[in-house]
This record gives C-alpha cells, structure tokens and sequence, in this order.
C-alpha cells in the first residue's frame, strides 16, 4: 500500500518529506500496519454480532436490507476484503524489507501478522489469492489458492517466523532499528510473540474440530505435527492479550472508541444505530451476568441502581432492569423501546479508558478459551485441565472486561422461558469467576460439571466472553459446530435470523460472496471458484 508510483530519479524538484521506496522501512511501517489491524478487529464485524444474537439495530432508524434480509450483493461489506489485504500487504512489504537488512524481529512480527489476515480471509471467503496476491504488475490477475494449502502455507509461516525468533542474530537491536517503539504490543519482545505465534496456530487447530458431542477433523492439515511445532514458550496467558496502546486520545481515539462512541472531531455519537439484541439482554440477565455492564452501556433513560441490604449481607438489585434490547430486524418507525430506550454496544469494558483505552488484536481471554477447547478434544497436553483452563478464562474475561463485582445467584433461574429482563436477582459480591459458576450451577452454559456440559460449556461462555470482541470467532464456533446457545438451557427467546418474510433460509450464512471488484478485474480466475452460495459454499474446515 506505501510502495505507489514513484517519481523518476532525474526529477530534482522533490519534497524530502515524501515517501520513497528507501524511507520505507519496517520500523515506519510497523505502527501503521498493527493500528490498521486493530481498526480492522473493531469496526468491520458489527454484522456478525448481529447474526449471533448480540447486537440489533435500533427501529428508529432505517432498516439494514443486506444484514437483515440475507438479500446480499456482492459488494456486501466488501471492505472486509479490502481492508486485510491491503493491511496483509503492508505485512508483506515490512518482511521484504527485513529480509533485504536482516531485521529479523521485524520479519517474523510480520510473518504472524501477515499469517493472521490470511487465516481471518480463508474463514470468510475459502480459496483466495496467496502465492500471487502480491506480485504487484508482474501478475495483474493473482490466481486462487485452496484454502486449506493456505492454512499449510501459514503454518510455514508461523515456523520461519518462530525460527527468525529463536536466533539472536537476527533479532540483534542493531538491525532491528527502533523496534522497542515501533512495537506497540510487546516492544520487541521475542517470547510474547512466540506465544502469538503459538496462540494463533492453535486458533487454527481449533477451526479443522467439528462437532460437540462428536468431533470430525477436516482432512488436509496434519493437526499432530503443527502441535508438535507448538513451543514452550506456550500461548497467550492472563495478562497477557496482543494489545496497544501507542497514546489514543480524544483527537486520536482507540479504534472501537472511535467506531461506536465518538471519532476524533468531537461531533456527537458514531454508529447510534447499533444497539444491544434483545435476545443477548435477556441470556445475560437470565444467567445473572455482571458483564452485561461492560459490554453494553446502558440506555441514557435508564434509572440508577437501586441496592438494599439484608442482615446477612446479600444485596437485593434491579441492576439488569437498566438495560434494554431490541429484537433483530424490528422495522424502522416501530413503537418503543427504540433510541435513547435501548442499550447501546458501548460499554466501559470495551473502552475503560473512554478514547484512550488500548486497541486490541488476540485477546488473552480467547486464548484460554482456546486451550480450554482443545485440552477438553485432546489436542494438546497441559498438567492443567480443561474444567480449570475453563474457569481462568472466564474470570480472565471478567477481569479483561473491567467487570470488578461478579454476581452470585441466591434463586434459581426462572422457570418461566419467557424471562422478564426486569427481575430483580438476589446476589453476594464476588471477586472470582468461581460465585458466578456456582451460582449458575446444573445449568451447561456455565457449569463445566453439569449434564451436557464439558465442550458445550467452554463453547457457549466464549459466545458470552467474546461479545463485540471477536465476532468472527464465534461466527467460526457457530459454522464449526451447530452449537445452539439459549435453547439448550431453557432461554428460548433464540434470535431471528431473518426478518424478510419471502426468504426461506433458516440458518445464518456460512461465508461471503467474493467482492465484485474480483468479478470485474480478475474475472476468469474467480470465475473458476464456481457458483457461490453464501448458505451452502462452506469453508474447507466446516463439516457440520
């Protein structure tokens, strides 16, 4: 993206300031490449959440026709595709320039990241351009890759990148210029990124599992060797997320700040059309919890909290009755609540820190979330068990979402489906993820111990932990698996897939349909992908 046309060399009236090929270097193009990144994690997967039952639009604006009716274009958030190759392409630049001075921190950050684009466009699009997407004039019409040699191509990437990491050559400050600045995230810090390396890989692994109560592996990958290349180094761990914070500001705000809240002008809401689902106001109420604080801000109509205490210390609340939802596809003009009424997808935990608060990439609570799935299919060893790996990752996500007080339920959920969100729950303040499962005992999609827990469990608090975080990946859960979410425990208000009344499809797409630019400038090679259907044309690794 930096490496456009250049001016001749006999031309002497040049500004010194412009970028050329030669002050294009890793260390300049590093902190650009890991904010559009971040950016790219943060805006451009709200319609995912839609579809997975956490957010909604707002019925006092225009309906969405594509998000909301399925009746898709294929320019249909084309920017998904514009934005990670153009980021991936900034990657690619950064590695040849680092192979060229034998910057080999920069290579291998750039190697993962490069990895972890194309891992996010193979679980959206399938085959895609790789060997050839970056040969710039020579190849004007990059062909199409399969998408699981891409994900082998990737693991090779992960391994030169795990190499370049372990060879104190080539990560000699000396050839790494600038790197304890240009590195956002972990100032160069060759172990952190191992476990990057390693957290993503393992991202990966995950994907190829089908299946709850019985797992099929996708064929072409082989899973025990790319888990045998995992290093001691391990994964992302407590504390541990791939985030930054390179000094966000008001006139400079964090990317999903600047997204949902307020951009960097000053000039009122950003995205006020966005606002929580009714359906995930309702499960996190009925489960009695906390996070719902942290993810959804709630509405500016909202009464305070309203807390009495009893002699025995337990506090009586109505705190979930402050937030409201709206179901999905509500039709514009509809009748309240709606606006100012509903909750919005801009909680404190998402951006503690309002417009300064770090931008995130791969967070620590997917992570455990990961290794919790795969000690619990047998994918990898661990001296700790998945029940545990489990339980650190909820109270990791509670602690990452700034969620400070967790709730202890004192009376059973309702028997009653058709909860009332208003219902007050009875609670003693707790500061571990353990009052939350014990006040959530017997019921699977918190209690690891329960009937029909174990995967299930670990899989439904991830769609709970990961809300607005990485809706790609509970997308990825959701084709992988068939996991059905509040129906399995008694919350049966399951969200409305669809609201046009004339289309028949009853399950959430399974990819998107390449963008149209591909059809008019790269017409044969798309071509030859075939028909494209977004319900049926699954990813390589999607054998439910």
């Amino acid at each position: 993206m930096m490496a456009g046309c250049s001016k001749s060399k006999f031309d002497v009236n040049t500004n010194p300031d412009d970028v050329t090929d030669e002050s294009v270097t890793p260390s300049v193009l590093l902190p650009g490449a890991l904010q559009a990144t971040s950016t790219n994690i943060a805006s451009e997967w709200w319609f995912i959440g839609w579809w997975m039952g956490h957010g909604a639009r707002s019925g006092s604006f225009q309906s969405f026709n594509e998000e909301e009716t399925y009746a898709f274009t294929n320019d249909f958030h084309a920017s998904i595709w514009n934005t990670l190759y153009g980021n991936a392409n900034n990657y690619q630049i950064m590695i040849n320039k680092s192979v060229e001075t034998g910057a080999g921190t920069y290579e291998a950050i750039g190697r993962i990241m490069k990895s972890h684009n194309f891992q996010m466009l193979v679980d959206i699009y399938g085959n895609v351009p790789y060997t050839d997407a970056f040969k710039g004039t020579a190849v004007a019409t990059p062909k199409y890759d399969k998408a699981v040699d891409i994900y082998n191509a990737i693991f090779v990437d992960l391994d030169k990148a795990i190499e370049l990491l372990n060879d104190d050559a080539a990560n000699d400050p000396a050839k790494n210029t600038d790197i304890a600045t240009s590195d956002f995230a972990f100032q160069g810090d060759r172990t952190m990124w191992k476990k990057v390396a390693n957290t993503l890989r393992l991202r990966m692994l995950m994907h190829l599992h089908n299946g709850i109560a019985a797992t099929t592996v996708a064929p072409g990958v082989d899973v025990a060797a790319q888990v045998a290349k995992i290093t001691s180094d391990g994964f992302l761990g407590a504390g541990e997320s791939l985030e930054f914070n390179p000094g966000f500001t008001g006139t400079k705000p964090q990317p999903y700040f600047r997204f949902f809240n307020t951009n960097e002008t000053g000039s009122g809401s950003q995205r006020d059309w966005a606002r929580a689902s009714e359906y995930a106001i309702g499960y996190y109420t009925y489960n009695g919890d906390w996070r719902i604080n942290s993810i959804y801000g709630a509405p500016s109509s909202a009464a305070g909290i309203t807390n009495t205490t009893s002699a025995g210390g337990a506090q009586q609340t109505n705190f979930f009755s402050r937030h409201v939802g709206i179901e999905f596809g509500t039709p514009s003009g509809a009748t309240a609540p709606i606006g100012s009424s509903l909750s919005t997808v801009r909680g404190s935990g998402l951006s503690p820190n309002g417009a300064n608060s770090n931008a995130w990439i791969i967070t620590s609570t997917e992570s455990l979330f990961l290794q919790a799935e795969a000690v619990e299919r047998g994918v990898i060893t661990s001296s700790v068990s998945a029940k545990e790996l489990l339980r650190q990752a909820i109270e990791e996500s509670f602690v990452w979402l700034n969620a400070v007080r967790l709730p202890i339920r004192n009376k059973a959920r309702p028997t009653d489906p058709n909860f009332v969100v208003g219902d007050s729950i009875t609670f003693t303040p707790q500061t571990t993820a353990a009052g939350y499962i014990a006040g959530n005992a017997t019921y699977p999609d918190v209690d690891y111990d329960a009937a029909g827990g174990g995967l299930f469990t670990i899989l439904s608090q991830k769609w709970f932990a990961l809300n607005s975080i990485a809706p790609y990946e509970i997308w990825s859960d959701y084709r992988r698996t068939g996991i059905v979410l509040g129906e399995a425990v008694g919350y049966d208000a399951g969200p409305t897939l669809s609201v046009d009344p004339n289309n028949t499809k009853t399950s959430i797409p399974v990819r998107l349909f390449y963008p149209q630019n591909e059809y008019n400038y790269n017409a044969s090679n798309v071509a030859a992908e075939g028909t494209i259907d977004v319900f049926t044309t699954k990813i390589f690794w999607d054998l439910n």
